[in-house]
């Protein structure tokens, strides 16, 4: 083990016989199958281990190990059993699409010109303002809360970007993705090798299908078994590696309401669309640790405000309701101002997603619960 990884140094033999492992139906006993060495989850058959405190913890396990040791990949087939709260987002992001373009002209995304896709920043912020009740059934899936909470732990932060490929749209090169992914070769050098181990468990990627995307729509291209190589912030940009990756990637075709997970160290690029009248949706999931940064900004303040009226009238049960939360409120405690925002009756200060809860709990006001919003992020941050 050296303290840093070189770039030059890097064994492509080794990344071969890495990748080049099967996943057996041993690895993931509770996937429904495998196929192309991903374990596909059929949410409708695990509505007791989503529901069942004991039988989560145990589904947790399978889902933590498969993105660590396995071969990275999660899919849960049907996440959306009920397609309702996907097309009524889709529907949003449309006009959102539009009335960007009507703004700014539209611009390019991560991979293709401007014009050829469209792509929507901070959508969970937008979808939650635009209508918090569309909001909350969307993110009130308590699938997607347990794959978050299994990699990252509680408190997760939720943040999304939705992409729109059309036909034509261009494929993007292996890359592994934040936080050392999205620093140059030569910052991420910087970095000592621990530090490389630690990236890929603040983070966890993700996508939910908005349309069917079939394999010439150009679903996310994966490299299994990627993710464990060590030395992979440094490799991911060698031609060699690319070369490797272009020759032995897996594609995997979704249907509308199904949803992919990876890890970040995961080698991945999205395909092209070959299609010719396929137009892909994603909402891209970026989930961050309660103890990392998250990629984007959001006014949270302003989307527990916006939710907090609509939540108790969407018909969620509790489960689903903690998801919503979970997606829309800060639930770590720091940063804080500890003068103003003491840990009172314990070793931190109330999160902006306990204040939530009580404040349902009581069944306060919407402007009572708005007020003790505003106090407490007046201590937080005053």
């Amino acid at each position: 083990m050296t303290a840093y990884f070189d770039p030059n140094a890097c064994d492509l033999d080794a990344f071969k016989a890495l990748t080049q492992q099967s996943l057996k139906p041993g690895d993931v006993p509770l996937a429904a199958a495998i196929e192309k060495n991903a374990p596909i989850y059929d949410v409708a058959g695990l509505q007791d281990y989503l529901t069942d405190p004991a039988l989560r913890s145990v589904l947790m396990a399978e889902w933590a190990r498969g993105l660590r040791e396995g071969s990275g990949i999660i899919v849960l087939k049907g996440a959306y059993a009920d397609t309702a709260p996907i097309d009524a987002a889709t529907a949003i992001y449309n006009d959102v699409i539009a009335s960007e373009k009507l703004a700014n002209g539209g611009g390019a995304d991560h991979f293709a010109a401007a014009g050829n896709n469209d792509r929507i920043w901070n959508s969970l912020q937008k979808l939650c303002l635009h209508d918090p009740a569309a909001f909350a059934s969307y993110f009130g899936n308590v699938a997607i809360d347990a794959v978050c909470e299994a990699w990252l732990g509680p408190n997760y932060q939720m943040t999304a970007q939705v992409n729109l490929v059309r036909p034509g749209g261009g494929a993007q090169m292996a890359h592994r993705d934040y936080h050392l992914g999205f620093q140059t070769a030569e910052t991420s050098a910087g970095y000592p090798a621990h530090v490389h181990d630690l990236s890929p468990v603040l983070t966890l990627q993700g996508a939910v299908a908005h349309s069917d995307m079939p394999v010439e729509s150009g679903p996310t291209k994966l490299l299994p078994f990627s993710q464990a190589y060590r030395a992979g912030y440094a490799a991911w940009r060698r031609d060699d590696f690319r070369a490797y990756f272009e020759e032995s990637y897996i594609q995997l075709p979704l249907s509308k309401g199904d949803a992919l997970f990876f890890s970040p160290a995961l080698f991945h690029g999205a395909g092209a669309n070959t299609s010719k009248d396929v137009q892909r949706m994603a909402n891209l999931l970026q989930v961050s640790s309660a103890f990392g940064r998250a990629m984007e900004s959001i006014d949270r303040v302003a989307m527990c405000k916006a939710l907090y009226p609509v939540i108790a009238g969407v018909g969620l049960s509790p489960a689903q309701q903690r998801a919503a939360i979970a997606a829309c409120a800060e639930g770590y405690s720091f940063p804080t101002n500890l003068d103003l925002d003491p840990p009172v009756g314990g070793l931190a200060p109330q999160t902006q997603a306990a204040l939530f809860h009580a404040a349902l709990d009581a069944r306060w006001s919407a402007q009572t619960f708005s007020d003790a919003l505003d106090a407490q992020t007046a201590r937080q941050r005053a």
